[in-house]
């Protein structure tokens, strides 16, 4: 096992073959924090040999999905570096010299065998209730009369030949040690009959030649570990640490997230994609800090983390592999958190960009005089626009009987909301310091509720029941227009 002092060289081998999800964006992340703990390598490599399930546009999702996490990668496809190229359909010729290797050396055989011939095979095991595998049909084929054959335009495969006696024992990191036997395990295919290897060759030669010392990735490869490992002791080759992440859960707690949890999440304003996690105002740091502490654990109290606290503080001793359910509402709180911890500048430049999408022309410099109040109220920061809208309309709109505060009648809300405008309209200013007093004596003469009053002066300023606080909004938006919608309001009651 490779130790953590030493420089580890690490990869991200998705498939893009549609959006970046949850899962893959942790497998990114612990990869790219154990590079930059060690001093270490990151790479990104594409596999992308299955023609049918590739999705063009998906490589590019992907890539700007991990600079939008801030997870930087030190080589591949659109970087380059020594052990390239670093998408598998470009190595296809360097896979079938390692697959004639395995042949040469007796551990792996060509197969003829037809889909049909395969059909009949697995109908009989199914019938004889037996276990799914290959029979051996070409298993046993000489070398030399296998050759004769392809010469002869015969279609073919190539196989593992996987030893049919004694056992498999091999190491994962969160689990320890693992041994199969070898005689439940198959023959897998490891070239098709189009000349293109499958994940099985393909991602073990790739981990041979870039010098992977540590392989992170889904517990769903847990049960193709023994073959990996066969493949590379079939070529004498050094094992990497093999570490299989524990699975995402749905929030329930029950089963992995289907297509209809994640349709239904996405109605609440959630998402298990990386790239609607973006749309719908989450902030990189957030989604980090939350997706690091879904399999691990630094203690059992510290939960806030920066990237930069990660690279120092993550351990691979301390991820647990037990099940990890999807839970929203600690995004929600994690994003909250983040949030609070923008510089005011930061926050502005970052919640710029959906007060523009939603049809809004705000100032620089009017959202970070906001950005104190905002900050404290933003759970993501798209829900700026129903938040702090108000400051960048011409005109507020609302129904007359928002303005009314319970147990009141309208005209004693118009009343009220006439005495305000006469106190604002003698203030110097309409700040918390000169217009708190007098505002709040209003409400003790008046012998209603301090929500009462300040209610109905809300939804007069902003033309809504929830906003940042009140004095401070009115600062922003200015005395004048202050002023203006208060006497729209009272025409309004009037």
């Amino acid at each position: 096992m490779t130790d953590l002092k030493q420089p580890a060289r690490v990869r991200f081998a998705p498939s893009p073959t549609g959006h970046m999800h949850l899962g893959s964006a942790r497998t990114a992340l612990y990869d790219y924090l154990i590079a930059r703990q060690t001093g270490g390598t990151f790479i990104l490599r594409i596999e992308d040999t299955d023609t049918k399930r590739y999705v063009p546009e998906a490589e590019e999702e992907l890539i700007k999905g991990l600079k939008w996490l801030g997870i930087d990668y030190d080589e591949g496809p659109d970087k380059g570096g020594p052990y390239g190229p670093y998408r598998q359909s470009e190595r296809k010729e360097i896979y079938a010299k390692y697959a004639e290797q395995l042949v040469e050396s007796g551990h792996a055989f060509y197969c003829f065998c037809t889909p049909d011939h395969l059909a009949k095979v697995r109908e009989a095991q199914q019938a004889n209730k037996e276990s799914l595998h290959y029979d051996g049909t070409c298993r046993e084929i000489p070398l030399e009369d296998a050759r004769k054959r392809i010469a002869a335009g015969e279609k073919y495969v190539i196989r593992f030949k996987m030893p049919k006696t004694g056992s498999t024992t091999v190491h994962d990191h969160l689990r320890g040690y693992i041994t199969v036997e070898n005689k439940v395990l198959d023959d897998s295919v490891l070239v098709k009959s189009d000349g293109w290897a499958l994940y099985h060759l393909a991602a073990m030669v790739d981990d041979y030649l870039m010098k992977i010392t540590h392989v992170i990735r889904g517990s769903e490869w847990l049960p193709s570990l023994p073959l990996h490992t066969q493949i590379i002791r079939a070529f004498g080759w050094p094992e990497p640490t093999f570490i299989h992440l524990s699975v995402f859960l749905k929030p329930s707690g029950k089963g992995k997230m289907s297509k209809r949890e994640t349709a239904d999440a996405m109605k609440d304003g959630h998402s298990i994609f990386v790239k609607d996690l973006e749309e719908l105002g989450y902030v990189p740091e957030g989604v980090v800090n939350w997706t690091a502490l879904m399999g691990w654990s630094y203690d059992d109290h510290t939960e806030f983390f920066s990237l930069q606290d990660l690279v120092e503080k993550f351990s691979i001793d301390h991820l647990n592999p037990s099940p990890a359910a999807i839970n929203f509402t600690k995004l929600d709180y994690f994003n909250g958190l983040h949030i609070r911890n923008l510089s005011d500048e930061d926050l502005a430049n970052r919640v710029k960009p959906f007060l523009e999408a939603a049809g809004y022309k705000p100032s620089l410099d009017t959202l970070i005089k906001i950005a104190p109040i905002l900050k404290e109220r933003l759970p993501t920061l798209d829900d700026v626009v129903d938040m702090a809208g108000f400051f960048f309309k011409s005109e507020i709109s609302y129904a007359a009987e928002e303005l009314v505060a319970k147990g009141l009648e309208k005209g004693q809300c118009a009343q009220l909301l006439k005495q305000m405008l006469q106190i604002l309209s003698s203030l110097g200013g309409i700040n918390k310091e000169q217009a708190g007093e007098p505002l709040r004596q209003l409400v003790e003469q008046s012998g209603f509720s301090a929500g009462q009053v300040f209610g109905i002066l809300r939804v007069a300023v902003t033309g809504q029941k929830v906003s940042p606080p009140l004095f401070e909004s009115m600062e922003v938006i200015g005395k004048d227009i202050v002023l203006n919608r208060i006497q729209q309001a009272i025409k309004l009651l009037d």
